[in-house]
């Protein structure tokens, strides 16, 4: 990579902060920095100083940031830009992420990770002048741009992905756990794409047995088996200049699996109880929630099919581990699932939504929109309490396993706690013994002050979010709020 000193950036916010900030720490990295506050002066600037990079806030006080993007990027297609929010959303991402941007961060940033994001940038220039310029259209509605809520890194790298992707017919694995949102990725790739006018033809490979599911796929010619009285054509067929989903194929066996490839090797099939080739034009999508690495080495599933479904593999992040999504999630249930069609969306409480954040969720979004869409109905469209809840009792904050062995775990947390309190009581009484409780801080204040500094430092590293540094501390969030508020650490 080139030195820092020889790169320019043009930073474009109409918040005075936000510029003086990265003025100054893009300075002290060695990079030449100029401003604008305005859509009208980014693009002038550009025009005039031609920077190597620019950093430019989603929301101008003259113009859409995107739009400006969308005109810098057609002006200046080999110029580099970083789209920054401070509200993220799928739909902003994609359009990013499709009209060129080469990253999409939110504020407040972590410093680390921008400078670590510059360095990115200026290393892909390094090895390549040529930006792809991505086609994204993702509906007419806010409702249908925003199907897949998130914000979460995660989910913004998922967003990024689609946005790169979906304009080629590159051949797309989706996995991820049941209930992550696997087939509205699909939806996605398919709306975003130029076969978006055809057909995106779904078929579950678990909801049919071995035949029906070779009739369903391929089709049949009349007479072609008992029971066959017209020709039908298969989802293949009826796919044809769209696209095909096929979702849980990890359950296709060997020999669907066969004539799987073939297609995606050729770009043909016959219908059964035909020899007549058919040409087809189509993209394939699949979707698992099975390893199929695991499958391939246990020979129920075919390596070279493997190899050519995972072209471009997106990967759907469990709700467990992305649960900043939550309140985005359930604002937008509640908006899908008014008690009345004219009806204002309901609320939720606050100790329902911290239920809410905390509960495990294994059966990921789809069972946190069945949590929301009963809890709707049981509250007849008033505030959404704890009561409204399917599980009513505190829920576990991680790690799996059955009632009896959370208990288990339960007791066998309890006795190591007793057994620090022992510890602990000995310790204090030979501190009070050795003169040390009298003449300075009592062992209890000692403790309490360690704590309080474990805690600060935990809550440092992860940025200020209480989820993580509770997961780092080992300890449940309601403790760290606790502790918080005790130490006044707020």
């Amino acid at each position: 990579m080139a030195d820092s000193s020889s790169r320019s950036v043009l930073v474009v916010d109409d918040e005075p902060d936000i510029r003086s900030l990265l003025t100054d720490l893009l300075n002290d990295e060695g990079y030449t920095v100029k401003v604008a506050q305005s859509g009208a002066e980014a693009i002038a600037a550009v025009t005039k100083d031609a920077p190597d990079l620019v950093m430019m806030d989603v929301k101008l006080p003259d113009q859409d940031g995107l739009a400006v993007l969308k005109q810098l990027k057609r002006d200046h297609s080999e110029l580099e830009v970083i789209v920054m929010t401070a509200f993220g959303g799928s739909s902003t991402a994609i359009k990013a992420m499709e009209h060129g941007a080469y990253d999409y961060v939110t504020k407040p940033f972590e410093i680390d990770d921008l400078l670590a994001t510059l360095k990115r940038v200026f290393e892909h220039a390094d090895m390549s002048n040529e930006v792809s310029a991505l086609r994204l259209e993702l509906g007419k509605s806010a409702a249908e741009k925003e199907r897949i809520v998130g914000s979460s890194k995660p989910m913004l790298e998922v967003f990024k992905l689609i946005g790169k992707v979906a304009s080629s017919d590159a051949t797309v694995l989706i996995t991820g756990e049941s209930g992550t949102g696997k087939e509205l990725v699909a939806e996605a790739l398919h709306r975003s794409s130029k076969r978006n006018p055809h057909p995106l033809v779904k078929v579950s490979c678990a909801a049919l047995p071995e035949t029906l599911l070779e009739t369903e796929l391929f089709g049949h010619e009349k007479g072609s088996f008992t029971g066959a009285m017209t020709m039908r054509k298969g989802r293949f067929e009826t796919a044809n200049k769209g696209t095909i989903f096929l979702d849980e194929i990890g359950e296709m066996t060997l020999a669907t699996q066969t004539k799987l490839l073939r297609i995606l090797q050729e770009r043909e099939f016959e219908r059964i109880g035909s020899n007549l080739p058919i040409k087809i034009d189509i993209r394939v999508i699949t979707a698992t929630n099975r390893d199929l690495e695991d499958e391939v080495e246990g020979g129920r599933f075919r390596e070279d099919l493997y190899y050519r479904l995972n072209v471009i593999h997106i990967h759907m992040p469990p709700l467990r581990e992305r649960k900043e999504d939550i309140p985005l999630l359930v604002e937008h249930f509640l908006v899908k699932y008014r008690y009345e069609p004219s009806a204002i969306p309901t609320t939720v409480t606050e100790d329902a939504l911290t239920r809410l954040v905390d509960y495990d969720w294994p059966g990921n979004v789809r069972e946190l929109e069945n949590a929301i869409e009963r809890a709707v109905v049981l509250s007849r469209g008033n505030p959404i309490t704890v009561e409204h809840l399917p599980f009513t009792k505190a829920p576990k904050a991680r790690g799996k396993g059955t009632i009896s062995q959370r208990r288990d775990d339960l007791e066998a947390e309890e006795a190591e706690l007793a057994d620090r309190r022992e510890t602990l009581a000995k310790d204090e009484a030979e501190a009070v013994a050795n003169g040390n409780g009298a003449n300075g801080a009592s062992f209890k204040d000692q403790v309490a002050s360690l704590e309080k500094q474990l805690i600060k430092e935990a809550l440092d590293r992860a940025g200020g979010n209480r989820t993580k540094a509770a997961d780092e501390l080992g300890i449940y969030r309601r403790l760290l709020y606790a502790k918080i508020k005790e130490y006044g650490l707020e």
